[in-house]
Order: C-alpha cells, then structure tokens, then sequence
C-alpha cells in the first residue's frame, strides 16, 4: 500500500493555476501605463511675464512631489501652440492665451482649465469718450505685433466692428514700443493684451491725454465670443489719489489656457492638476503687497473651457480631489502603488476561483488516471474468448502484469486507496478467469 507519496499531478494542477494568473497580468500590463516620466517641459513665455511666473508656481509645486518640470522660454502664445502641436519638441505643457485656437485646430490637446484673465487693454487719444470699437474708423491704430496674441485678439475684435486695413491704419508695435508711439503722437490708439501690473499698461495709465476705452459691448462681445470675458475695473482701483480710472470701466478678457498633450502621463496630469489646485487657492500680491486685479481667491481654476476639452485626469482631480493614495504617501510611492494595484485586481480575481477549483482539479486527475487503467484491463478482459490459444493467454497475463505494474508505480494518495485495492482485485478476478480457460486451451 502506498503511503506518503510524492504527487506529479498536483504539480499539473498548480503549473495551470500559475500560468493562467501569468497570462492575466501579461494581458493586464498590455493596458497599464508605465511609470511616469522624472523631467516634463512647460512652454511659458519669456521671463519676468506673468506666464513665467505662473510656471515657477507650478515648478515648486512639481519639485515638491519629487517631478522636475522645466520651463522653456518662448517669445509666448503661438510658439507654445507650435511646440505642442510638434510631438518631437519635447514639451508637454504649454500656457496659451485664449482665442488663439482650439481642438478643431490642435485635436490632441486637452486643457487644464483657465488659470488666469489678460484683459484686454484699448487706449486712446482725445476728450471724445470712445466706448465702441467701430469709433476708431479713420484713427491710427497700434495693433500689437504681428504673429502675437494682442495683434490676433485685436483684428478679430476690430473686423468684428468693421474696422480694417481699408477704414484706418493698422500698425503692427511690439508692446514695449507704444509709450513712444503715443508720446510722439505716431498713434491715436492701442490695443494691450496684459496684465493689469504690466509696466507697459501702469505707464499708460500715467500719460497725459490718454483715455482708457470702456467697452459699451463687452457683454455682446463675450456672448459672440466665448472665449471672452466681461471685467467691471472699478473706479479708482488703479490709482485711488489720481482717481484712475475716473468711472468704472468695462473691459474685456481672454481666460488664459493651460493646456497638455494628451499623450502625457495620467499620473502627471493629475499632478498638475493638484498643482492649479494649490497655486490658485492662495491670494496673489503684487510687489507693494496689494491683492492683484482680477486674482481673486477660488476664480480659477475655470473647468468650462470653451476651446479644448477638459483632460479627464483634471476633471476628476478637480471634482473629488487627489486619489486616496496621493493624499498621504509621496507621489512616486501613490503611483507605484496605484499601477501595482492594477495588475494585482484581476489576478486575485483569477486567484480566488482558483484556490476553489484547484482541489477538486487534483482529485480528477487521479481519478482519470485511475480509470485509464480500468479501461486497459476491460480491454484485456474483453479479448478473453474459449477459442484463445495458450500464447494468447501468455500474452494475456503479461498484459495484466503490465497494468499490475503500472499502477503500482503511480502515485496514488492516501485518500485514493479503496480504489487503488479494488483495482488491482478487479485484476485478480482476470487472472483467475484465464486460469480457468488456459487448461482449456489447445
């Protein structure tokens, strides 16, 4: 009788389990992204501009979490729209001003949200209040420079109005250049896509006989142009000595874009989320430590982008926060983590079916094997006839020695014996049966 017994089959039945489970996590780790990338590259604008400034935030916020997020210097919108839409740039980030594009124009872009206004900025020459766009027929208009976000935003309103290059003068000036222009009376009026501290527009403000446009329209031009907002600077706030503005004033402001390829980590756009997060829930100063225009608490991030559709790691980072595992392990831990989680779920979901079918897997295969034997010895017993001859009944008996042997050498556990014993009886009662006939046989 077998006793203790080592057992092949078992292995059989484990080597399955084990290479079902393999196959799973191999099919799994076709859908898991691999780890996120150490370095990202943001196209900001050049330095010293609120677009750099925004990317330093988001910088040391990256760098907290272990992530270096470098910023390249561009000369601003349309540069950061040419290197997102080139794949071979190397930049996965980019600030961009609002109106200059869209997914119709860039599909793999997705957005981050609007992060900031850039109002923009219409002075003019004269005591004659200018409160609508199409006033400025006939003047000379400084329209910022070509291939820029001011000169773009600036002939569309202006076409919008019915002002072109054939009812007054367009003259392309980088920013910088209009006090000039102004203070030597080479323009009537300008156009200023900038921040409210911008030297640029703080010295405007400043020069005698200029007017700051308040627009009669903003709430037509931001209905007719989405990507435009209207903003109410109230009398005073820029100099409440002087009292400028000298009324309250309607602008309008593009949302500036923050925007990312759509080919870049999940786990490093939910980190730039939380980024947005935490710069824009803190109150931004500017240097004599008054609250910036338009930067009020909890205005930004803006999830209705009327450009770009929202990223869904954003979406889901801006509605329910960081994921359980970022909230308190370090990000390069939560991630590890979270893309080992993912192959482990459908192997413990193979794993625990399997720990309940395995042991009836190993019972059927010694049954099976069991049974094989049994059909050898019918197959001998059925040969069995009056007419065999005395070789045929030799070969009988070897053939029964030959089973006898074979399940003696297979191993059979110890709760498996009452069938090992009656198997090998049942080959007893053969035996007997060709000791019966072989005297019989002639």
């Amino acid at each position: 009788m077998p006793t203790r017994v080592r057992h092949p089959k078992l292995w059989i039945a484990i080597g399955v389990v084990a290479f079902t489970i393999a196959a799973a996590f191999w099919i799994t780790s076709q859908f898991v992204q691999p780890a996120p990338p150490k370095k990202v590259t943001i196209a900001a604008s050049s330095k010293d501009t609120p677009y750099y400034r925004l990317a330093e935030d988001y910088q040391r916020y990256f760098k907290a979490n272990g992530i270096t997020l470098e910023i390249r210097e561009t000369t601003a919108s349309f540069e950061n729209l040419k290197l997102l839409n080139d794949a071979r740039s190397g930049v996965d980030i980019g600030i961009l001003q609002g109106g200059i594009a869209s997914n119709k124009d860039a599909p793999d872009l997705r957005s981050m949200g609007r992060v900031s206004y850039e109002p923009l900025w219409v002075f003019y020459r004269g005591s004659e209040p200018v409160t609508r766009l199409s006033q400025l027929k006939g003047k000379r208009i400084l329209v910022g420079p070509t291939g820029g976000g001011t000169h773009h935003l600036a002939m569309k309103l202006l076409a919008a109005s019915g002002v072109t290059a054939e009812t007054a003068t367009l003259i392309p000036m980088h920013l910088p250049l209009y006090i000039e222009a102004f203070e030597t009376g080479k323009a009537d009026a300008g156009f200023l896509v900038l921040a409210p501290d911008a030297n640029t527009v703080q010295r405007l403000f400043q020069m005698p006989g200029l007017q700051l446009m308040s627009f009669a329209q903003a709430d037509g031009y931001s209905q007719r142009f989405p990507f435009l907002s209207r903003l109410d600077l109230k009398q005073g706030v820029v100099n409440f000595g002087d009292n400028v503005p000298a009324e309250d004033t309607a602008l309008v402001a593009t949302k500036t874009a923050l925007v990312v390829r759509d080919s870049l980590h999940p786990a490093i756009t939910s980190l730039l989320a939380e980024a947005v997060l935490a710069v824009h829930a803190r109150p931004e100063f500017d240097p004599t430590g008054e609250a910036k225009l338009f930067r009020r608490v909890g205005d930004f991030p803006i999830t209705a982008d009327p450009e770009f559709a929202l990223a869904d790691d954003a979406r889901r980072v801006y509605k329910s926060g960081p994921s359980f595992l970022q909230r308190y392990l370090p990000f390069w831990l939560a991630t590890l983590l979270e893309r080992t989680a993912i192959l482990l779920v459908p192997a413990v979901g193979l794993l625990i079916p399997a720990m309940r079918i395995t042991p009836s897997i190993y019972p059927w295969l010694v049954r099976r094997r069991i049974l094989h034997w049994y059909r050898e010895l019918r197959r001998v017993e059925a040969s069995l006839g009056d007419t065999a001859t005395p070789e045929q009944l030799s070969q009988k008996l070897r053939d029964l020695d030959r089973i006898d042997e074979g399940i003696r050498a297979t191993p059979i556990p110890q709760n498996f014996s009452d069938q090992f014993y009656q198997l090998r009886a049942h080959i007893d009662v053969v035996r007997r049966r060709v000791a019966v006939i072989r005297p019989l046989a002639r």
